[in-house]
């Protein structure tokens, strides 16, 4: 019996982008079950927490059956030994995350040998964007809705509208 392998993609996903969604989507096609695992990356300040970043990527991915959202701390290789799991998806836009991500799945194959990473380049649409990107035009003023998915474009404006308020009361 061939034995149902899960892919674990991970990232801080803050907001998720339509790059993010696009590498969620094609994994999905790829593997019997995705695994999109929400972290802390204690080196950013978040626009959104954990919490609400779980619930703008289980909207966003809830027409996908074999996807499920969690989240978990600590190093990505002893999460994927607890549950089991051994394949990491990461995504490629640039060469310039060739070299990172090169470097990141060297450094989890040494902390758990049975690791297997599988780069999958983004649609060419959103090889420029990033969640920093989108973060940074939101809170200009700027328009969002081509790289974020509606759901999270919304809960976007009204996070800047928050923010903003906080910055005018100080």
């Amino acid at each position: 019996m061939k034995k149902e392998i899960s892919a674990v993609y991970s990232g801080s996903f803050d907001p998720p982008t339509n790059g993010h969604l696009d590498i969620i989507i094609r994994a999905s096609h790829l593997f019997p079950k995705i695994i999109v695992a929400v972290t802390e990356n204690i080196n950013k300040k978040y626009t959104f927490s954990l919490r609400e970043r779980i619930v703008l990527l289980q909207k966003i991915t809830k027409g996908l059956k074999n996807t499920k959202i969690v989240s978990f701390s600590g190093l990505l290789a002893d999460y994927v030994e607890q549950i089991n799991s051994f394949v990491l998806i990461r995504g490629l836009r640039a060469i310039s995350d060739f070299e990172y991500e090169f470097q990141m799945a060297l450094m989890n194959r040494k902390l758990n040998k049975k690791i297997e990473t599988i780069f999958l380049m983004t649609d060419q649409r959103y090889t420029f964007l990033s969640s920093s990107m989108v973060k940074e035009i939101a809170i200009l003023g700027g328009d969002t809705k081509d790289f974020v998915p509606k759901y999270v474009e919304k809960e976007l404006k009204k996070r800047v509208v928050d923010l903003s308020k906080r910055n005018n009361e100080k």
